[in-house]
């Protein structure tokens, strides 16, 4: 049987590569994959300091959704209040290499972008090349 292509986007229908791609391109999905496999496991609230900026709501949305995906796993202490820890399994960990390659490209086009960057005039008025008056 053939499969189709989605000829603007250049995917074949049905193949896990379009799922995959829209699940790891939702705000904060990789960041947060991100942090788990660096760190392994961890409890909501360290997540939610970790990803400075991320809604209690939307991380729990996205939790929901990699675990549900097998990324990660959910442990739950009944304490009071209950203790949450979300693990990297290992679908998480198969995509280490994919990751650490990540990281160091976003490393590498941040040094690039940041002797390219042009120098702002309050850098140039604190180094004295020009005055504050111009």
């Amino acid at each position: 049987m053939r499969r189709s292509v989605h000829r603007s986007e250049g995917l074949t229908v049905g193949c896990g590569m379009g799922g995959l791609l829209e699940m790891l391109t939702r705000p904060w999905t990789l960041h947060i994959l991100w942090l788990l496999s660096q760190n392994g496991p961890m409890r909501f609230g360290a997540l939610r300091r970790c990803a400075e900026g991320i809604s209690a709501r939307l991380l729990t949305l996205r939790l929901r959704t990699l675990e549900e995906k097998g990324f990660v796993s959910r442990t739950v202490k009944p304490t009071n209040p209950p203790q949450v820890t979300y693990s990297p399994t290992s679908r998480l960990r198969d995509m280490n290499l994919f990751m650490q390659h990540l990281h160091a490209l976003s490393e590498k086009w941040k040094q690039e972008d940041d002797k390219t960057a042009p120098v702002l005039v309050t850098e140039r008025v604190e180094s004295g090349l020009i005055s504050e008056h111009g």
